[in-house]
């Protein structure tokens, strides 16, 4: 059996142990051993990728395997890894290992709400280890289903409404990948669905004229592309803490992996097309979601906008098309994934005490939560590029890579995406002043308690990995590097 489809199977076993589970404890137990393996796993396959590579491996996928699935299509489950997806899976094995305890305490439907959680989980996994479309577009609905009920049956606020909003925008975005596909599959005259293979076949360029904007689009959505991004400030806010933990600091990276892999790395010449068009969008995607976060006065759509602005800062960086920038645009996949995910479980631990997410109603928390108050302060600053944490060398290369395209266009774009980090800085600031400083206004909120030793676990740990990745980056700079430049090199020659 091939090693990668251990990150499908288990999630999977993961499924039946909850479904058999009595109990909370057993359930806990479950998630627990579950999230621990996969990250066990993860952690074991960087290090021998990266051990494969300094081997001499020159394969731009190792550990591949595919096995016949539908053969009159062509369809085979067929998987693989290069650099990229080995850090998306590190990355996506931290948010569910620290999203099981920052669901600790989740009540009422633990089990069920763990169930959906991890099925989540599995469309995740198998979407970054898939290198056939149709086997990537299957899992990658696996991963969308589930949010419907965990932010439908679990969330707070309007959340029948933001649920159903997420679901409709997404699945629109769905039918755009669905028919571009088809259209990648006929225009390359394939008899494979394989990624590595299509590659081999020039698509016609009028092809990839037609198809490219509906696969960018249809990714885009999920990468919270403007204007088709309002989904997201909503989904954020309604979703429990572990949700969106998962959904900002995962689910919404999917979209820009598949802008990558299989807009871009498929149909260059369509990239070439309409590159100019997307830059343009993602620009404001990243302008509009800082600015659009300075107004706002709750907590979750504070981070929310900041999502969009960052995640609008990958689509950015991808469009770029230089190795550098592509490099930072997978760097900022991991940082944002990291910190947001931070940022979300601290929001979600603040309301759980305070039962309100407007900041206007909060002051002095730093007095009576430190520990939370210092994590929430480490999270800003890591948002806003503070050195030593992930955000400043993410941001450093997508600029750096960016403005290494000598033309005004380029450069213009490059200038006005660079005022967000002034914008961040106010909002996070402003933020971190207003609930954490100061005299406590609320005498109710005097008697409240700091961290219990479950959210303090998801904090450090998560904490680390930001710090981690801030001070040590070119080990997976490195790995990342060595992935991006044989797609830069199909895009651009």
């Amino acid at each position: 059996m091939n090693i990668l489809s251990l990150f499908v199977i288990i999630p999977l076993v993961m499924l039946l142990g909850l479904w058999l589970a009595k109990g909370i404890n057993q359930v806990r137990a479950v998630m627990v051993a579950g999230s621990t393996v996969l990250l066990g796993l993860s952690v074991w396959l960087t290090v021998a990728y990266i051990g494969l590579r300094n081997g001499g491996a020159t394969e731009e996928m190792l550990f591949t395997a595919s096995t016949p699935w539908y053969e009159p299509l062509n369809i085979c489950y067929s998987v693989g890894v290069d650099g990229i997806s080995v850090v998306m899976l590190l990355l996506s094995s931290i948010i569910v290992f620290t999203g099981t305890f920052a669901s600790w305490r989740l009540q009422p439907m633990t089990k069920e709400y763990f169930l959906w959680f991890t099925l989540l989980s599995t469309g995740v996994f198998g979407f970054f280890i898939s290198t056939d479309l149709f086997t990537m577009f299957m899992f990658y609905e696996v991963a969308l289903i589930p949010m419907y009920l965990l932010i439908g049956v679990w969330g707070s606020g309007k959340k029948e409404y933001a649920a159903m909003k997420l679901t409709l925008m997404l699945m629109g975005g769905s039918a755009f990948l669905l028919i571009g596909i088809l259209g990648i599959y006929y225009g390359a005259g394939a008899e494979t669905m394989n990624i590595l293979e299509i590659v081999n076949h020039k698509i016609p360029t009028e092809f990839q004229r037609l198809f490219f904007p509906l696969i960018f689009i249809g990714f885009g959505v999920l990468g919270a592309l403007f204007p088709f991004h309002t989904w997201s400030p909503d989904g954020h806010a309604s979703a429990p803490t572990a949700v969106s933990m998962l959904h900002a600091g995962v689910l919404m990276k999917l979209g820009g992996y598949g802008c990558f892999r299989i807009a871009m790395y498929l149909m260059p010449t369509g990239a070439a097309i309409w590159g100019d068009f997307f830059l343009v969008l993602t620009t404001i995607s990243v302008v509009y979601g800082a600015f659009s976060a300075v107004v706002q006065t709750d907590l979750k759509y504070i981070n929310a906008y900041s999502s969009v602005s960052h995640c609008g800062l990958v689509l950015f960086a991808l469009l770029m098309m230089t190795k550098v920038s592509a490099t930072g645009a997978i760097l900022q996949m991991l940082s944002h994934g990291l910190m947001t995910a931070l940022f979300f479980a601290l929001i979600g631990m603040i309301y759980g005490r305070t039962h309100t997410r407007d900041i206007r109603q909060l002051r002095g928390l730093m007095k009576i939560m430190p520990f939370l108050a210092v994590g929430y302060v480490i999270a800003g600053l890591a948002n806003l590029g503070l050195p030593g944490l992930s955000g400043f060398i993410a941001e450093m290369t997508v600029f750096v890579g960016s403005f290494q395209n000598p033309d005004i266009f380029h450069r213009v774009c490059t200038v006005i995406a660079t005022m967000s980090i002034v914008i961040t800085a106010v909002y996070i600031l402003r933020v971190v002043g207003k609930i954490l400083y100061g005299t406590c206004e609320n005498p109710e909120h005097l008697k409240l308690t700091d961290a219990t030793w479950d959210e303090r676990f998801t904090v450090i740990c998560l904490i680390a990995a930001v710090a981690g990745l801030g001070l040590a980056p070119f080990w997976v700079s490195n790995v990342i590097s060595h992935s991006v430049e044989p797609i830069i090199s199909a895009i651009v020659r």
